[in-house]
């Protein structure tokens, strides 16, 4: 959701879903189908954060705290009306999740309507994944027990570090004795519970990082994700480094860092699923594997991005530019292109490497079409001394490669771009 928004065409006619939405999986069938909400709202804009946030909350008719679930509402009952019209069969949502921005400044009501909303307008399947994100400190007890009796069934909390100089780093504004006590909550209300870290902070040391791991294994959430800082060019962060307040983050300490998580989580029960998330078995986030692997899924809100079969569309942006488009009927899409067979080939290897299967080699031979390998078959002559030299440089599981199939090991998930461009070649 950052700031910088992809190059691409309006939609066509007066503003309805081109034909490609309906073109299926390259394997020929119906890609399941997901959908993501976001709110836009926060209380503090921390200073790293280039995403599509705002901490006015009186923006205007349609924009504000208080109409954004009436605007939201416009937004998907418009978008089931262009599905119908294009003849894209609407299938009930897989997964559901509520991001943002902090969804959790809208009343727990609120979230529980809008996923109503979700049921309305294309149905929900029985054993739906639907999560929220939530600050520890933008939550109570009460309101984890109504997202739960609403249908909410996981909660992703951003707890990013335990320690208070690198939370003050980071502009978050959580005590870090918050974070047990709101997971606590959370299962004691029935949910399933999610923590984000991010490592690499400027003043961050070692030491710090290993405390933080540590309060994480001893709270024991059911998932845990780990993301190294990125700093972006135009957040403040970059301001403060730019002008030498700040450190740049290094590529060696994030490393040695991220090794320290995969250990840490290794011995308390975790196993890794994609290169930045772990999870106790079976409480993998369904709704992060939609994206990896190539599900269909409408983005709801301010900037929200959707793909449905081979286009890939963006809202606009600001959220009184975007609540004056819904005001009009019109679908709020900034922009959208068509995705073409080289562009999808590429993904594909670029997003399945990333993940605990990884892909099957033989499936690199044919292109697009032979995505649905599983395994089975040669690999293709020309990547088999590129296999082997990925395996002797420790990056590529040896076993896995005897087997068919391309797994990272733990220093190919560090240079998991190097992989992919030697297997694209």
């Amino acid at each position: 959701m950052s700031p910088a928004q992809p190059v691409g065409e309006p939609l066509p006619g007066a503003g309805e879903l081109p034909a490609q939405v309906a073109a299926p999986a390259p394997d020929g069938s119906a890609r399941p189908f997901s959908v993501y909400l976001h709110v836009p709202y926060c209380r503090v804009r921390c200073g790293y954060c280039d995403f599509n946030t705002y901490t006015n909350l009186t923006m205007g008719q349609g924009a504000s705290v208080e109409d954004f679930l009436g605007t939201l509402a416009g937004e998907l009952r418009d978008v089931r009306r262009a599905m119908d019209t294009v003849g894209l069969p609407v299938r009930p949502a897989q997964t559901v999740f509520v991001g943002g921005g902090t969804p959790t400044m809208l009343p727990a009501s609120d979230l529980v309507t809008m996923l109503e909303l979700v049921r309305e307008c294309f149905g929900l399947a029985p054993d739906a994944e639907v999560t929220t994100e939530a600050n520890p400190d933008s939550v109570d007890e009460a309101d984890l027990v109504a997202l739960a009796g609403g249908g909410f069934t996981r909660v992703s909390f951003g707890m990013q570090s335990a320690v208070p100089h690198v939370l003050k780093v980071l502009e978050r504004t959580h005590e870090p004795a918050r974070v047990p006590r709101v997971v606590d909550w959370a299962r004691r209300a029935g949910l399933s519970t999610s923590l984000d870290l991010i490592y690499g902070a400027p003043g961050e040391s070692l030491e710090d990082w290993q405390r933080s791991l540590d309060a994480v294994t001893r709270i024991g959430p059911d998932h845990v994700s780990a993301y190294a800082l990125v700093i972006e060019e135009g957040t403040r962060m970059w301001g403060q480094v730019r002008r030498g307040e700040l450190p740049m983050p290094e590529d060696d300490d994030e490393a040695t860092k991220y090794e320290m998580a995969d250990a840490a989580l290794r011995r308390a029960g975790y196993e890794w699923y994609e290169i930045s998330n772990w999870a106790r078995p079976g409480a993998e986030c369904r709704h992060n594997q939609a994206y990896w692997l190539d599900w269909d899924w409408w983005g709801a809100g301010p900037g929200a991005h959707s793909h449905l079969g081979d286009v890939r569309l963006w809202n606009t942006k600001h959220p009184v530019a975007w609540a004056g488009q819904i005001s009009t009927g019109h679908l709020p899409v900034a922009g959208h292109e068509v995705i073409d067979a080289g562009s999808r080939e590429l993904e594909r290897i670029m997003l399945g490497i990333r993940l605990r299967e990884g892909i099957a080699l033989a499936s690199l031979a044919n292109g697009p079409s032979a995505n649905s390998a599983d395994g089975a078959g040669a690999t293709p002559p020309h990547l088999v001394p590129v296999v082997a030299g990925l395996v002797a440089d420790g990056m590529l599981d040896a076993g896995a490669a005897m087997k068919g199939r391309a797994v990272l090991t733990l220093r190919g998930r560090l240079m998991a771009d190097t992989v992919t461009r030697a297997l694209t070649q």
